[in-house]
């Protein structure tokens, strides 16, 4: 007898087609959930969408995800306040890797219809842009967006302002311009030197504007309007800060004994550095002594090539026992994927550009190996079952938020995580097979499924060389029910890294979401739950949002693994 219901049963749906009201078709042309503009949101702030994805271009991603947030800051004031919230709750804990995104939705906020909403946002701007450097690609970014009005100008003059002079001379020396922008430009836009709350504030501003030479009277010609010239005076300014005061003398430096004095007495960043002293042991020694966190691990490679980082050195050591220490870690937002991208350029021995070589130095690299661990929030073990299912498929080979990893390396890696803090957990590998397309069986799909020989003590290097070697295909991420449902594995949370586009059509095939319910009802597991862990800013998932049991979250979120615990023992 012939079970013609079960080509049309809505229990059991091929990907190709919608297992529920809801699901839209994907960018690899499967249908799966779409996540609100919240969430999306959430996903953009963390891994942006610099370099695109497998499917999506960066152009078009930028695009989808500057629609979304636009829906969310035009929807009513509640709503683009939260935004802005949302904005700086993640820029000030350091949650993403990098700050562009921040950066850019505060922009788009700043840039918005509501002047309530456009308000707060530059008034959160020292909170989002904490150093010249984000200062710079905010004025680049929102002067595409809109004109310099007061609010604006008031707001980057606020920024300058309300810094302490220490702060300011240390800000202005260390980033002095950067995509097309200088603090000269931002200065003369904003007219801080109107409301300078200090002569030092002034003479530091003059300096910016003028140099050194232009501390004193000036008669400035200024075109108006019309196109005639009028003279502006301005009167000679105070003492200039003395970091700057020591800065100018730093600059006209032969003395390379000097120059190290300078450094330590002055904290100099290699930023502040004459060119011509960059390749002096000494002058990098000098400069570690003070050398904040991200720059420390920004130049393992420059300070490994000039040789005062090597084996039994005190370099070494100090830098081992910095990346040990999580509060310096927490305070300098070192992001885990920061980290783990410097573990992977440390120790190929060359950098991605130019021609800087060097040979690792071991004790440093396992430094790094157990900074990316710190850098994540603490989390409490749940004693349950964990199936740590990575998504190897060839979408997976695009890099994660423009780095040198690529997502299937960076999920191997955030998978470490959750092991390292559980007893009871197993790795497996999963990518769709070569049957697709003429109907393989289940048996066959499930020979894709791999068993990963990973364990929590082994380094970071080594989980992504076996996760690296694996074979490519295409995705269907209900292979980690299926092979659990096969094999009778014993599964109270499936954690699924991916990047969310599962396509594959096989005779037999089903949604993700299906296949959670199938196991749950044939294994007798009916709290079993579902973590998607989101390893690109697109606007899918396989998390079904009607089932409580699974839960949709961003990769890389320095506080994912915990939300992961809570949520698997709830």
């Amino acid at each position: 007898m012939v079970n013609y219901a079960k080509h049309v049963s809505r229990k059991v749906t091929p990907q190709s087609e919608k297992a529920a009201p809801k699901q839209k078709k994907n960018n690899a042309g499967g249908y799966t959930f779409k996540i609100d503009d919240w969430a999306r949101l959430d996903r953009f702030l963390v891994l942006g969408s610099e370099g695109g994805t497998y499917y999506c271009s960066e152009n078009k991603l930028t695009k989808q995800n500057a629609k979304c947030v636009g829906r969310l800051l035009n929807k009513d004031v509640k709503s683009g306040l939260k935004v802005v919230e949302k904005v700086v709750e993640i820029s000030q804990a350091g949650r993403a890797p990098k700050n562009d995104q921040a950066i850019f939705v505060l922009a788009l906020a700043a840039s918005c219809d509501s002047d309530e909403v456009r308000k707060v946002a530059l008034e959160a701007l020292p909170k989002v842009c904490r150093m010249g450097t984000h200062r710079f690609q905010f004025a680049a970014m929102v002067n595409e967006l809109r004109g310099w009005g007061r609010g604006l100008r008031n707001a980057f003059a606020n920024c300058f302002n309300s810094m302490p002079v220490d702060k300011l001379a240390y800000q202005l020396v260390k980033y002095q311009q950067r995509d097309g922008w200088s603090n000269r430009d931002l200065l003369r836009l904003c007219h801080a030197g109107k409301t300078a709350p200090t002569a030092e504030h002034q003479a530091a501003y003059r300096w910016v504007v003028a140099g050194a030479d232009g501390l004193g009277k000036r008669a400035v010609k200024r075109r108006k309007s019309d196109k005639s010239e009028t003279v502006v005076n301005y009167d000679a300014v105070g003492e200039l800060p003395r970091l700057i005061q020591a800065y100018e003398e730093l600059k006209g430096l032969k003395d390379v004994k000097r120059v190290e004095e300078m450094i330590r007495e002055y904290r100099f960043t290699h930023e502040m550095v004459p060119t011509q002293f960059k390749n002096s042991p000494a002058v990098w020694e000098a400069l570690l002594e003070n050398m904040p966190i991200t720059a420390m691990i920004r130049n393992l490679g420059k300070m490994t090539n000039v040789g005062i980082i090597k084996p039994l050195s005190q370099a070494s050591r100090k830098i081992a026992d910095t990346l040990g220490n999580v509060e310096i870690l927490k305070k300098g937002r070192v992001h885990p994927l920061s980290v783990l991208t410097a573990l992977k350029i440390y120790q190929r021995g060359c950098g991605i550009k130019g021609s800087l070589a060097w040979t690792p130095d071991r004790k440093v690299v396992d430094a790094l190996d157990s900074a990316f661990y710190l850098a994540f929030d603490a989390i409490v073990p749940t004693g349950k079952n964990i199936l740590l299912a990575l998504d190897v498929s060839g979408s997976m080979g695009s890099p994660i938020a423009n780095s040198p990893l690529s997502c299937r390396d960076a999920s191997a890696a955030l998978a470490m995580v959750t092991a390292r803090s559980e007893k009871n957990y197993h790795f497996i590998g999963f990518t769709g097979g070569s049957h697709s397309w003429y109907g393989g069986t289940l048996d066959q799909q499930i020979s894709n499924v791999s068993s990963l020989d990973i364990s929590a003590k082994q380094r970071l290097d080594d989980v992504v060389r076996t996760i690296s070697g694996l074979p490519f295909g295409g995705t269907d991420c209900a292979l980690p029910m299926l092979w659990a449902e096969k094999k009778k594995v014993d599964v109270d949370a499936f954690v699924v890294l991916t990047d969310n586009e599962t396509w594959e059509t096989w005779a037999g095939s089903i949604h993700p979401h299906q296949a959670l319910t199938q196991y749950r009802n044939r294994m007798d597991k009916p709290d079993a739950k579902c973590i998607v862990v989101g390893m690109t800013a697109s606007k899918f998932s396989i998390a079904n949002p009607d089932d409580p049991g699974m839960l949709d979250i961003v990769g890389f979120n320095t506080a994912a693994p915990a939300v992961m615990a809570d949520f698997i023992r709830q």
